[in-house]
């Protein structure tokens, strides 16, 4: 019985361990989520109130750069990271933040200031809600998120082909759709870099600076699936400013 007894207490505070850790991880995750998010707000904001600034970004051809630039980034980020260090995946994911925010300024000219803080608050809801489902489910959410991802896919594609054809049902359709396909992708990334703590040997010392990048890169998905629920729903609830 006491063996029994002790061995029971050693698998508790073992379970005790890895949830510290996990929890500190994703406390990590979720604090450079929000420095990317601060950084791409006040960058937009202040890139917004630069009439010079606006001129250059969406008066010349630099438009399709900065449209574009985001993208690139990704894929450098996600090609480079295992060979990066972790003050330069940090650096990185500053400079992405900025051009994000360099090509979200438009949104400032666009929508009223109200409409614009009144949807973020509403995507930070509807985000965190999706987050902490996906955070404490046990379902397996791999065939959700495959789906997910094809409808991913049919969302850039409707997206690219209406920045030339400008209709606004399609705008409407792909806002709506977003919205669904986002908050689902947020709850099946938060389940995914949970499991992936685990996958990546937890509180192993030996992983830390590769978790310290790994973190890094959670971050980005979670930003990505805010920001685009976020969007979708300016789209559908952003009052104009150009009234």
């Amino acid at each position: 019985m006491d063996f029994r007894h002790k061995e029971n207490n050693v698998a508790s505070a073992s379970y005790e361990y890895y949830h510290q850790g996990l929890r500190s991880y994703l406390v990590k995750v979720y604090k450079y989520m929000a420095f990317a998010l601060g950084i791409t707000g006040i960058t937009a904001y202040m890139t917004a109130s630069s009439q010079g600034l606006m001129s250059l970004i969406y008066g010349t051809p630099l438009t399709w750069v900065i449209m574009f630039a985001p993208l690139v980034f990704v894929f450098f980020f996600t090609a480079k990271i295992h060979s990066m260090n972790f003050k330069t995946a940090q650096m990185v994911l500053g400079l992405f933040a900025v051009v994000m925010g360099l090509s979200l300024s438009w949104i400032f000219i666009s929508y009223t200031g109200n409409s614009i803080t009144r949807v973020f608050f509403i995507s930070a809801s509807m985000f965190g809600g999706m987050a902490l489902y996906g955070n404490t489910t046990h379902r397996d959410l791999t065939a959700f998120g495959s789906f997910l991802m094809m409808g991913v896919i049919g969302l850039v594609v409707a997206s690219l082909l209406n920045i030339f054809m400008q209709s606004n049902a399609i705008l409407f359709a792909t806002s709506v759709l977003g919205v669904i396909v986002f908050s689902g992708l947020t709850a099946y990334d938060a389940k995914t870099i949970k499991d992936q703590y685990y996958r990546l040997g937890g509180n192993n010392e030996s992983n830390v600076d590769f978790l310290n990048k790994i973190a890094i890169m959670s971050s980005l998905r979670l930003y990505f699936d805010f920001i685009n629920i976020f969007m979708s729903l300016l789209h559908l609830m952003g009052s104009s400013n150009r009234n």
